[in-house]
């Protein structure tokens, strides 16, 4: 008699787990891997709940260098920040949203001109996706021959699910940062340098006068950030401000 009990227990364990499996990965939202190899020169992989960390190779005329990104889910849908170094790393970081993150592009947002950030913007203007970037992003890029978002954000406004916020000139004059409260992420894009940078790399557009008391008002806006995520190499945490202000000294 005990046999036939064992089993029914058995059962009942095994459908408490698949329920259970269920309600943690529903046909909208799948049991998902953390990491993704999306194609040879682009790499996707989870910072926290809702929130992918998207790294693109350059070309050989920029030695392959990689740059970062996220991608941000929101409801049903997904918010782009920055976008790889051209059309197709945007064209592929799209059809990864909606293909296997089942949350295709509605927006995205730039945090500088330069084409590290605004090279993939023609892919999702040619699908009707809105771009947003400051009006000195979009200034600066037609002067420099870049890629425009055609799309004007303020220097402080909520975008979706984030909140993007103009410190003051550093690496650019027109860096912006993007703030996703919920995960307590912190994209400082190439206005924060990575754990491991020895320099500020490039200053061509720089303000390196102003750029300690726009990191200075980052820390004040944003205490509660946890993750902070550079624009080049690994992402780290608040101690990366404490970092990029060292270079700076």
């Amino acid at each position: 008699m005990r046999r036939p009990l064992f089993r029914l227990c058995t059962l009942l364990l095994l459908a408490t787990a698949c329920a259970s499996t269920r309600e943690r990965g529903t046909a909208a939202t799948p049991l998902m891997q953390s990491e993704y190899s999306v194609a040879e020169d682009i790499h996707v992989r989870q910072l926290a709940p809702g929130v992918w960390l998207h790294t693109t190779l350059a070309g050989a005329d920029f030695d392959n260098y990689p740059a970062n990104g996220l991608l941000i889910e929101d409801g049903e849908q997904s918010l782009l920040v920055d976008m790889g170094w051209n059309t197709r790393h945007a064209e592929q970081l799209m059809t990864w949203a909606r293909d296997t993150l089942h949350r295709p592009v509605r927006a995205a947002v730039v945090t500088h001109f330069h084409v590290d950030r605004t090279g993939g913007v023609p892919a999702l203007t040619a699908r009707g996706i809105p771009v947003y970037g400051l009006e000195a992003t979009a200034r600066l890029a037609k002067e420099h021959g870049h890629p425009v978002p055609p799309s004007i954000v303020s220097e402080s406004q909520k975008l979706g699910p984030v909140e993007v916020y103009f410190p003051g000139a550093g690496h650019a004059p027109d860096n912006i940062v993007v703030w996703h409260r919920d995960s307590g992420v912190l994209f400082g894009g190439c206005f924060v340098k990575d754990g491991a940078a020895k320099d500020l790399g490039n200053l061509s557009d720089a303000d390196v006068a102003a750029w300690p008391a726009s990191l200075e008002r980052t820390r004040q806006r944003f205490p509660d950030m946890r993750v902070v995520v550079p624009g080049h190499g690994q992402a780290g945490g608040p101690e990366l401000l404490t970092h990029t202000q060292s270079l700076l000294r």
